[in-house]
């Protein structure tokens, strides 16, 4: 049995899957845009700062024979976008947006299913937004099309992201989600429409599924995996000092944002909130208000991040919309229990009020009485955090992988080509 993955920039969840793949001898190639690997003249550049963009796009060296590589249009948005030529890169429509090099990839993918079909190929795995082509190349020669969704469905997200607009309209302006044309749209409808079985990560991202008006494939949750647990956590006692608080992620109004600020109301001196990650917007008066009362820092590296995360005490996550939300999990493997919505994968990941707490999305009051129960008895913050990265120890991205692995090959695309 052999699959071929397709993803345009891969990330943390694809590798893993790749890694897994690999090690049990599953994939016939990969397919992505950048890919470096030692030994390449790009790969020696990705360790000069000007060219840091590239590092994340290193790759397995063992993974090299399997690699195939398209980079034309992700190499012109990465310059673009480094050159302020915001044209080029603007939303659908720019020669070098994101939307442009993800429907060339996914063009360039299903060019190739004929051939690689007759190399044994009966899978296909490939994700949202770059997968419409490729699936409708792959129904035709019968192979098995396997959807990974991220998020969770636009629809739904709509749904409850409208509402926000009545509840907190003057942070409407941060909700960029909305921007989308109905052929985009349309054809996510139509990717979800071709799979043969649907990967998601978190229980929040299958039951909004629920809003699909059509018949859909088995839909599958397996949570993704903790980063590796490399630090024990030093907690210091909260005594003659305030419960440092941190929240990473984009500043919008889909991460929950307002209602953090919100529970911070009347703690006075009591905590310190932190926050990391870029505006979604410029010039939210609301927001760049609350920043000023707060500690603002619009961006760190990944290791800076997970720095950060071990210098506080809890982290709060108040997604009002999310697939899974990494930061939960990689502030777990960090020794910090984590306050999320039950709108994330928190409610996968966590057991409420034992290594971390789940609260209802959109309540600055749920929020507001965890702390001041931190506050009340602040040894739970040790103990809990003990407790998140045991939790941690137990599901490294390896499991993820295996997971992931084991569900395939238990499968009906196995069982209808063995």
């Amino acid at each position: 049995m052999k699959i071929v993955v397709s993803h345009p920039t891969l990330n943390a969840n694809s590798k893993n899957l790749l890694q897994s793949f690999v090690n049990h001898k599953l994939l016939l190639k990969l397919f992505t845009t950048i890919a470096l690997f030692s030994g390449q003249l790009l790969y020696q550049l990705s360790s000069n700062p000007s060219f840091k963009v590239l590092k994340r796009r290193s790759l397995d060296k063992r993974w090299q024979p399997f690699t195939r590589s398209n980079s034309i249009y992700e190499f012109g948005r990465l310059l673009a976008s480094k050159l302020g030529l915001k044209f080029l890169v603007k939303h659908e429509n720019g020669f070098f947006c994101i939307d442009r090099v993800y429907r060339k990839h996914d063009q360039w993918v299903a060019s190739n299913l004929a051939k690689l079909k007759k190399e044994g190929l009966i899978g296909v795995y490939a994700y949202e937004d770059g997968a419409l082509n490729t699936f409708t190349k792959a129904k035709q020669l019968g192979i098995h099309c396997i959807y990974d969704l991220p998020i969770g469905y636009w629809k739904t997200a709509r749904l409850l992201m409208q509402k926000e607009f009545h509840i907190n309209p003057e942070w409407s302006a941060t909700l960029t989600g909305f921007v989308d044309s109905q052929t985009k749209l349309n054809n996510k409808d139509q990717e979800l429409a071709l799979a043969d079985v649907i990967y998601v990560a978190s229980t929040f991202t299958k039951n909004t599924l629920l809003d699909y008006s059509g018949k859909l494939a088995n839909v599958k949750v397996i949570p993704y995996g903790f980063p590796k647990v490399t630090f024990r956590k030093v907690y210091k006692p909260l005594k003659d000092r305030k419960l440092k608080i941190l929240f990473v992620g984009s500043l919008s109004q889909r991460k929950g944002i307002s209602y953090l600020f919100e529970a911070m109301n009347g703690l006075g001196n009591k905590v310190e909130l932190t926050i990391v990650g870029h505006k979604a917007v410029p010039h939210c008066a609301v927001l760049n208000q609350a920043l000023k009362q707060h500690n603002w820092i619009p961006s760190l590296s990944h290791d800076q991040v997970l720095r950060c995360m071990r210098e506080h005490d809890v982290f709060v996550f108040p997604s009002l919309f999310e697939g899974f939300g990494l930061v939960i999990t990689e502030a777990m493997s960090q020794g910090v229990p984590v306050i999320t919505t039950d709108r994330t994968a928190g409610p996968d990941v966590i057991d409420n009020d034992v290594n971390g707490w789940i609260v209802p999305a959109g309540s600055s009051l749920a929020i507001k009485e965890v702390i001041l129960k931190i506050l009340l008895k602040p040894e739970i913050v040790e103990f809990y955090g003990r407790a998140a990265q045991q939790k941690a120890l137990t599901r490294p991205w390896s499991v993820y992988g295996q997971e992931m692995t084991e569900s395939i090959f238990s499968s009906q695309i196995v069982k209808t080509n063995v």
